[in-house]
């Protein structure tokens, strides 16, 4: 009769490996926890956007950038720039002219924010009401008492 032997895998770790690993793994937690305590408050040089960034991400954008810290939206709008400019250009010509347009478009941040709420508000309301009433939009869904849906209304274009 033969034998049959079965072996099962063991993983043998000794005392020495063990420590070698929760020292890594402490290093490791120690490094992740100091970077996200390096944690600083970029401003885009464009449109004036702050994210919350690590210095060495805001140390990449800026070296990609002329030195200027820009958001990612920013960034894609410099490149599209890039892409849509009849001749071709450079990205720090096309990032000057998106700084330009945003200098030109951004205004300074209103004196007393409640008044300019409610003068925005104020506004919204006169343009409401100035428009005529059939110009309004008014929702299509609900139907009035009474009317019934026939069948010209579900007519469709095609002569179904």
């Amino acid at each position: 009769m033969p034998a049959i032997m079965i072996s099962e895998p063991m993983v043998v770790s000794s005392v020495q490996d063990s420590a070698v690993t929760a020292a890594a793994s402490s290093a490791a937690s120690a490094a992740i926890s100091a970077q996200t305590s390096e944690i600083e408050i970029a401003k885009c040089d464009c449109c004036g956007l702050t994210e919350e960034c690590t210095p060495a991400y805001i140390e990449r954008i800026r070296e990609r950038n002329m030195g200027k810290w820009i958001c990612g939206l920013c960034a894609e709008a410099v490149k599209d720039e890039v892409v849509r400019s009849d001749r071709l250009i450079s990205t720090d010509e096309a990032l000057t002219r998106h700084m330009n347009v945003c200098k030109k478009f951004r205004s300074p941040p209103p004196v007393n924010p409640t008044v300019h709420l409610i003068a925005a508000m104020r506004q919204i309301m006169r343009r409401s009401l100035d428009c005529p009433k059939g110009m309004r939009s008014t929702p299509s869904s609900p139907m009035r008492a009474g009317q019934e849906i026939t069948r010209a209304m579900l007519a469709r274009s095609g002569g179904v």
